[in-house]
């Protein structure tokens, strides 16, 4: 491994033989004519603590397992120079497999990794090998400070946005719990994860004749994944369709990001039964009672993985309600391990639990039928010295409440609960204050982190040579000068266009036009409609001879909405219109790659949600850290994080009385800021050619938002105010009371 494992091998995988992955590296081929270079490879000596022995790369089997031991880590989707040395082996190849090096790798021969092997490719080679030897032998944040040797957060999630060789993510909520996962590498918190492996994952989407969208799920080949089948098959109790338990044997395959170990499950197990190995087929698929078996899959089955690993979690990390029946396991064990009653039990429990709420409104969250739960967790509470009415009180916001939700479970059994930013955690003490009715809005126990971005994923390769490779040093910005800002910037753009003409045919943009970016999921809520809602006005901004505009839009509808679709179906209308003068892409298909293109290269990052439905919206945080302006709605991230010298603002904090007045004026708002401020400041150039005021806003966004909104200030902030004190709950220290830190809004 490149990186040592933030955690301590457990004895008992220690103890299993790995399954071995299958050697392709065929004859060992003549050395090259060329001078050697010493390059890092882990000896088996040192695995165990990551670091590497040097060793003489000089021909394609020794190529070949350098290159594999640098694929088997998904460190290499942020390394700077790492995911270049796949890509120039085959980059039309390398694009068709997305972006996976695992995959590439199964396909060259010898032969391809001899012509490869040239001093510039060794020399490139040497040094993203030096830099993960630095990455590995650094002090870490968390090593100095004064931390308990006994601390191990457990984390999970229903999907995880790694990179794009692994789709197992739909949206924002995936790519925020990766980045979380890399930052907490980054800053050596001992922390474990789970989530599920879906052997179709997410969809892919392509347009039909008729500009629909339409879904495929290509199939998750795991022997073409850098994953490790973990020797160990752990058992979860499902109903079947008749309503029988079924014993249903978990397989868990382990990714390793950085110094952090994710485990996904997986139900696609010789012996189970067809519907139950179909249960991870996909994210998020399915009809009700698949759903609610997936969530039982992750949350039970997720803690009996950390047990039979012999990893013994001291808090408890809910990364949204899917994963909240996790809290049913851990009060069985304590009830029938430790000989505590419920009530003792339950306190225990809440004490050491964490639980991140993402969604702004009632309808958004999770809820099942609660004779469907009763069927596949009613034998387990019992277990647990529970009644079946009092453990679905647990799962109620009022007492005659005819659903099982999972985020009031989730809250009703954890101390320590946030939203993802300031202004959402508002709206979510306001919606869940009726859990707390004794307490006035303000005090109910829900606090707000406000989600932050990975930067080493999403800077652009000019910024990050300008501010650091190692950690970037974003408020360096501030010592840059205009040109060399620019010059970044017009770098980023030119390849994003370049990388949209490519894969996705749009080849009649334009780098001398302000360009404006969006590209979001397309839930209604978003109103990626909006800046069509207008189709004259938007016709003329675009056909505009001396200060033109060019549109790039992407995303993905859920299969299920069709008013998301018929968004899409609108606008891709438009781009096909003349009056859109070929300056409006729809460009099909979004994933990560695509999603770096557009927020390093964009001029101008749009956000159109309806207030205060967005929760965060980590998509411009992204943008920012580029220099890339936001011109947003006043909602989410962007309500904390907006000043005139760092981006545009939509309307203001008004609510209007009802959505289409709400519609119309924020539609009002977008084209009287696009046309009275983004077009001056962008178009306003000296006796250069340089849009200097303009420079000075990105120049800023970069030093101010680029540092404000990371994922290592927010992980830190987990750390410092909810990890460490669920912590110490968990050893016995207790729970805070209402008036503790939970009751004050934060950031």
């Amino acid at each position: 491994m490149p990186f040592p494992d933030a955690l301590t091998r457990s004895r008992n995988e220690a103890r299993l033989p790995e399954l071995a992955a299958p050697k392709a590296f065929g004859n060992p081929v003549a050395k090259l004519p060329v001078k050697a270079l010493r390059v890092m490879k882990a000896s088996k000596a040192r695995q165990s603590l990551g670091c590497a022995d040097m060793q003489e790369v000089h021909d394609a089997a020794t190529l070949r397992e350098t290159l594999t031991e640098i694929a088997s880590n998904f460190s290499f989707s942020w390394t700077p120079g790492a995911r270049a040395l796949f890509a120039d082996l085959a980059p039309e190849r390398f694009a068709a497999l997305g972006h996976n090096p695992t995959a590439l790798l199964s396909e060259l021969t010898d032969d391809d990794l001899s012509r490869a092997l040239t001093p510039e490719y060794a020399v490139r080679l040497g040094r993203v090998q030096e830099r993960l030897a630095v990455e590995c032998e650094r002090r870490t944040w968390w090593q100095e400070q004064d931390m308990p040797d006994d601390f191990l957060a457990a984390y999970f999630s229903a999907e995880f946005g790694l990179d794009e060789s692994l789709p197992i993510y739909s949206g924002g909520l995936g790519i925020l719990a990766g980045d979380h996962l890399k930052a907490a590498s980054e800053l050596g918190v001992p922390l474990v994860a789970v989530g599920l492996f879906y052997r179709r994952g997410y969809f892919r989407q392509r347009l039909d004749e008729g500009d629909r969208q339409v879904e495929r799920f290509p199939q998750n080949d795991t022997s073409r994944l850098p994953l490790t089948l973990v020797p160990m098959a752990p058992i979860v109790e499902l109903a079947d369709d008749s309503g029988n338990l079924v014993p249903v044997r978990i397989g868990v395959w382990r990714a390793q990001v950085g110094r952090v170990s994710l485990y996904l499950l997986d139900t696609k197990i010789e012996g189970n039964p067809d519907w139950a190995r179909s249960v991870t087929d996909k994210l998020y698929g399915g009809d009700r009672e698949n759903r609610l078996r997936q969530e039982l899959v992750l949350g039970i089955g997720g803690v009996r993985v950390l047990e039979r690993l012999g990893l013994a979690p001291t808090v408890f990390h809910m990364n949204e309600g899917h994963s909240a029946f996790l809290q049913l396991e851990r009060l069985r064990k304590l009830v029938e391990n430790e000989g505590l009653d419920h009530t003792e039990a339950l306190e225990r429990l809440r004490s050491s639990s964490v639980f991140t709420t993402h969604t702004p409104v009632p309808a958004g969250n999770e809820v099942f039928d609660p004779e469907l739960v009763e069927r596949n967790v009613g034998a387990l509470v019992e277990r647990c010295g529970l009644s079946w009415p009092e453990f679905a009180e647990l799962g109620k916001v009022q007492p005659d409440d005819s659903v099982f939700g999972l985020t009031p479970f989730a809250l009703r059994t954890s101390s320590y609960a946030n939203g993802v930013a300031a202004l959402h955690g508002a709206v979510s003490r306001e919606m869940w204050r009726p859990l707390w009715p004794e307490l006035p809005a303000d005090e109910v126990p829900i606090t707000s982190i406000t989600n932050g971005v990975h930067g080493r994923t999403w800077i652009s390769d000019e910024l990050e040579d300008l501010l650091g490779y190692t950690a970037p040093d974003f408020e360096r910005a501030l010592e840059l000068s205009d040109e060399v800002i620019w010059a970044a910037h017009r770098a980023a753009k030119q390849r994003m266009l370049e990388f949209v003409a490519r894969t996705r045919g749009a080849d009649t943009l334009d780098p001398e036009v302000l360009t404006i970016g969006f590209a979001r999921r397309f839930a209604t809520y978003k109103r990626a409609g909006l800046l069509f809602s207008q189709p004259e006005r938007l016709a003329r901004l675009l056909s505009d001879p001396e200060r033109p505009i060019q549109v790039l839009v992407a995303g993905k509808a859920h299969p299920a909405d069709e008013g998301g679709k018929d968004v899409i179906q609108h606008v891709v209308d438009f781009a096909r219109d003349p009056a859109a003068a070929g300056r409006v892409v729809f460009l099909e298909d979004y994933e990560m790659m695509l999603a770096r293109r557009l927020v390093q290269g964009a001029d101008v990052w749009l956000n159109t949600p309806r207030r205060p439905m967005e929760a965060s919206g980590t998509s411009g945080m992204k943008a920012a850290l580029n220099g890339v302006l936001n011109l947003s709605i006043l909602d989410g991230w962007w309500a904390e994080a907006y000043t005139p010298a760092v981006g545009f603002a939509i309307g203001d904090q008004h609510v209007a009385p009802n959505e289409a007045e709400q519609d119309l004026a924020d539609a009002e708002s977008l084209y009287a800021v696009l046309e009275q401020q983004v077009l001056p400041a962008y178009y306003e150039r000296d006796e250069h050619g340089l849009p200097r005021r303009w420079i000075d806003m990105m120049r800023h966004s970069i030093a101010e938002l680029g540092t404000q909104f990371s994922t290592n200030r927010m992980v830190i902030e987990y750390v410092e105010r909810l990890y460490l004190p669920a912590h110490r709950g968990s050893l016995g220290a207790g729970a805070p009371s209402h008036g503790d830190v939970l009751s004050r809004p934060g950031r």
